[in-house]
């Protein structure tokens, strides 16, 4: 019954993201103020999810301290680690910290926003032995070891944590879950851009978007997988000037999909449907007995933050840890898998 009140609770989220009304009551899960803590300023992420929970006072989470943290060897986290600090402090008030032992003693609960996935094992060990709740962002680990040993954590400690892309909580792929209108599901696709960070497996940094997505429909029970790439010609508009006129032409261009099929247990077929370059895919499709679906998506945070503070007052994680290991091991299976030039790999490999 409490994971049924947390989707009906979740649902009712708005999603465009804009400043709550300053009348706008606290639900009934937000019973106390609570001080939350940052780890990493080298994403937007920490910026971004800081100015939605301080646009929903009613929620009554309040980010107060942060810890910069930064990987040197990736410029994706060292070029921004100092300025988003820097922003954070200015637009928010929010006091920067040396250590993570320092932030959790200011704090009631934990985001780790860390944009590279290698340290969040060790970021994560001195929040678990404080006892605070965690959150931690994409990428959950740069390996399947990591991921594990969180989890161990966690359970070890008795302290909730869970880990997921914002597409999770898109309102329409959440229903998709239970309710996708196409009869018994057959097939679903997950798609997202692809790009890769060179210090982790290819579907971890972009594409995480596109597995998460299949698995807020699918669900566990994934039992192989395998990868190929995909080159096609598409036609995409293109704006040029013919004299004073500007006019907008059809021009050929090479497109290229990265695409992971896993066999689940129960006989459907999951996909993840990374575009490398190529045309617009809609972020879910489902295929079904009685027809199919799909949603564009988004990438909108309303729905994930909302989550996040339901998270830090009740304690109880929205999503399974066993499913949020088993996308890492479809991660990590397609990645053996291109490695053996687009064999089947099964997870029962990974877990021996």
């Amino acid at each position: 019954m409490r994971r049924v009140a947390f989707w009906a609770a979740l649902l009712g989220v708005t999603t465009a993201g804009g400043v709550a009304s300053a009348a706008a009551p606290s639900p009934e899960w937000a019973k106390k103020d609570i001080k939350a803590g940052i780890i990493g300023t080298d994403t937007s992420h920490a910026i971004a999810f800081t100015g939605i929970l301080h646009q929903h006072p009613e929620w009554r989470v309040r980010v107060v301290a942060a810890f910069p943290g930064g990987s040197p060897d990736n410029p994706s986290s060292w070029n921004r680690v100092k300025e988003y600090a820097e922003s954070l402090k200015k637009q928010h008030n929010i006091e920067i910290v040396d250590t993570i032992e320092a932030l959790c003693e200011k704090v009631d609960a934990v985001l780790l926003e860390s944009v590279d996935g290698r340290p969040h094992l060790e970021q994560a060990r001195p929040v678990f032995k404080a006892r605070k709740p965690l959150f931690i962002d994409k990428p959950f680990t740069a390996s399947l070891e990591d991921a594990r040993e969180i989890i161990r954590l966690s359970k070890e400690s008795g302290v909730p944590f869970f880990s997921c892309s914002c597409v999770r909580f898109q309102p329409e792929i959440m229903k998709f879950r239970t309710n996708p209108g196409v009869g018994k599901v057959t097939k679903v696709q997950g798609s997202s851009p692809m790009s890769i960070e060179p210090h982790h497996p290819d579907l971890f940094w972009y594409g995480i978007h596109g597995v998460e997505a299949l698995y807020t429909v699918m669900g566990r029970g994934c039992v192989s997988v395998s990868r190929k790439t995909e080159t096609f010609k598409y036609t995409a508009p293109v704006k040029t000037k013919e004299g004073d006129k500007e006019v907008t032409k059809q021009v050929e261009r090479d497109g290229k999909f990265d695409i992971t099929t896993g066999k689940w247990a129960d006989g459907r077929i999951g996909v993840f449907r990374g575009a490398v370059s190529g045309p617009y895919m809609p972020l879910v499709k489902v295929w079904g007995t009685e027809g199919e679906a799909e949603s564009k998506g988004g990438y909108d945070y309303s729905g994930l933050v909302k989550t996040i503070a339901m998270f830090f007052h009740t304690g109880e994680t929205p999503i399974d840890p066993l499913e949020t290991l088993e996308i890492v091991e479809f991660m990590i299976a397609a990645q053996r898998s291109k490695e053996r030039g687009g064999a089947e790999v099964t997870l029962e490999e990974l877990r021996k």
